[in-house]
């Protein structure tokens, strides 16, 4: 299949909420959560698109000729390229009842796999979804990194336990799911968490701890504080707070203060192996990409998760040959206009 094919196949069991669309800009889906879309009046995600498109490359082909080199490591873990499929959950809810949660993950992960990348996997309500997720992880050799949503401690240590057994290779929180809407007056309670209470979690995990949904300078150092390896510079693709900056804006200051001590990903509205090269120039070591994979597990299985990152893939080693990087380390802000 194609990635077009696998697109409208996608258009035909999504929904009502989700409309695959040619270009997943957050604009069709607007204000619909439950859905796909941004909390609010929607423009978070929106935004988190543009500011990405709103960055121009800078072309120079007067470099050595050789071949380009996407691969990338992560606390000691290998892939092709430096894309990550993000945590995505109450699939039935917001995307279709083609699958559930557990269903979703049984493709994605050992797709994700099979095509050289990983997969960070969801948290729900059911606790029968961080179940399958952690057997999913486990049957893969542990290929991807499970996060756990910040419910109160005993069960934050319960799903700990669960998820260490299939020994992923990291153990992420998002700590923004605190504000989603479907999370609140539930039992067990989500929530805010202290740093103290962080360094707790990080010290349960036994592994190097990412903390995803950081949007300031502030954040990414009580991050630091609390002992994460690795941060996502998030805003849950505008789900958990309306009129929010994009993590585009907000990533360069955020490198500058803690880049070299942490890892540091980012997500929100990055479609393109284009996007990608854009984030890492601004300083990012990898990104997450969320929506879209919905779309290739809705529209081809394993087989659209194939095709689509072979898409990024090749748009992002035309884009590094195009702007005279010939690893990812080669790249960095000097490639974008106006740095």
């Amino acid at each position: 299949m194609t990635y077009q094919e696998v697109l409208a196949n996608a258009r035909t069991c999504m929904g009502p909420y989700c409309k695959g669309c040619p270009t997943c800009n957050g604009l069709a889906c607007k204000n619909t959560v439950p859905g796909p879309g941004a909390k609010g009046i929607g423009t978070g995600f929106i935004r988190n698109y543009q500011k990405w498109q709103e960055l121009c490359v800078n072309m120079d082909t007067i470099c050595e000729n050789k071949p380009v080199d996407t691969t990338f490591e992560l606390f000691g873990h290998k892939v092709d390229l430096p894309v990550f499929a993000a945590p995505v959950g109450a699939m039935t809810l917001h995307y279709g009842d083609k699958y559930d949660d557990l269903q979703y993950n049984d493709i994605l992960v050992p797709a994700c796999a099979a095509a050289g990348i990983a997969a960070f996997t969801g948290d729900g309500t059911n606790p029968a979804v961080m179940k399958a997720a952690a057997e999913a992880l486990k049957k893969n050799g542990g290929c991807g990194i499970p996060t756990v949503k910040p419910w109160n401690m005993d069960t934050i240590r319960e799903k700990m336990d669960l998820v260490k057994a299939a020994d992923p290779f990291a153990i992420a929180m998002d700590i923004d799911a605190a504000g989603l809407p479907f999370l609140k007056n539930l039992q067990p309670p989500a929530g805010s968490k202290t740093v103290e209470e962080l360094k707790e979690i990080a010290a349960m995990a036994g592994k190097p701890f990412i903390l995803k949904g950081i949007m300031t300078v502030r954040g990414a150092r009580k991050a630091l504080e609390a002992g994460a390896s690795g941060i996502v510079v998030s805003n849950h693709g505008g789900r958990v707070l309306d009129q929010c900056p994009s993590t585009a804006e907000v990533l360069p200051a955020i490198v500058d203060a803690v880049g070299g001590q942490m890892t540091i990903l980012v997500d929100g509205g990055i479609r393109t192996g284009m996007d990608v090269f854009k984030a890492l120039a601004l300083g990012a070591d990898a990104v997450l990409i969320g929506r879209p994979f919905v779309n290739m597990v809705y529209g081809g299985g394993a087989e659209g998760v194939q095709v689509y990152v072979d898409k990024l893939k090749a748009e992002l080693a035309d884009t590094m040959a195009m702007c005279g990087a010939h690893c990812l380390a080669d790249i960095d802000r000097s490639m974008l206009y106006g740095y």
